[in-house]
């Protein structure tokens, strides 16, 4: 794949699970929890001030109400029900954006959501939908190649597909689940050569030492991984190194 001049560094903040000032100090979006998984409307109004003031990119990221399992517990889920929580928590951080004058700028579903939206594609479209219900030009993040991505395109919304440093990669291009080995990437030298790789020569290793293509708008570091700061300090210092802009999605 041609290599990328430019990448969008985000992280899920708001979560409870980090050190959100610092972070929105290296980041350029911030993927805001919006209640149900983790967050609070305070703290959702606080980070909206604080990444505004710092030129970071506002984006929601809603998940399944579970705050027990931290959003990453998969269950049932019928598209009506992915679209109404959708557009309930998107619609919840526009109208605290707005009372900062901010305004919200791209939607990433958090957790189990982000992964049944990846493969099921009624859920798919019932979370695209919600998203262009709330505003036609939010832009929906994704996994590259995923049921979402084909979603957000066929509702005619602009997508950001995305890569994760600090997450491993199956042979098939999914995201190694939580509890097997080899899912989390905790060393910043290693997240970050891993993001200039896949940013710069657009590859990504795989668990078992294997390597896949794949093309990224936006560099994911979880807000929750052990280190999140340093590996997101690393990974932009590295991504910068390498002589690729780091910068928000969509206009500046």
């Amino acid at each position: 794949m041609a290599p990328q001049s430019r990448i969008d560094l985000n992280c899920d903040l708001g979560e409870g699970a980090g050190d959100d000032e610092s972070i929105l100090d290296v980041v350029t979006s911030a993927n805001v929890a919006c209640g149900f998984h983790a967050g609070s409307p305070g703290l959702m109004r606080r980070i909206v001030r604080s990444a505004a003031a710092k030129g970071v990119g506002v984006g929601a990221h809603p998940g399944l109400r579970d705050p027990e399992g931290f959003g990453r517990r998969e269950v049932p889920l019928a598209p009506e029900e992915a679209f109404d929580l959708v557009l309930y928590q998107v619609g919840a951080l526009q109208a605290l954006a707005a009372a900062e004058g901010e305004r919200v700028r791209h939607v990433k579903p958090h957790g189990a959501l982000y992964h049944i939206a990846s493969r099921d594609g009624e859920v798919a479209r019932a979370v695209a939908s919600a998203v262009r219900a709330a505003g036609k030009d939010l832009i929906l993040v994704g996994l590259p190649g995923s049921a979402l991505v084909k979603a957000g395109r066929e509702a005619g919304l602009p997508v950001a597909e995305e890569a994760f440093a600090d997450r491993g990669y199956r042979a098939d291009g999914g995201l190694v689940p939580r509890d097997s080995p080899g899912a989390l990437v905790e060393d910043p030298d290693e997240a970050a050569r891993r993001a200039v790789r896949m940013v710069v020569e657009g590859r990504a290793t795989t668990v078992g030492g294997g390597e896949r293509a794949v093309r990224a708008d936006t560099i994911c570091v979880h807000g929750d991984t052990p280190g999140a700061l340093a590996i997101a300090r690393r990974v932009r210092a590295a991504l910068e190194s390498a002589g690729v802009e780091v910068r928000r999605l969509g206009p500046p």
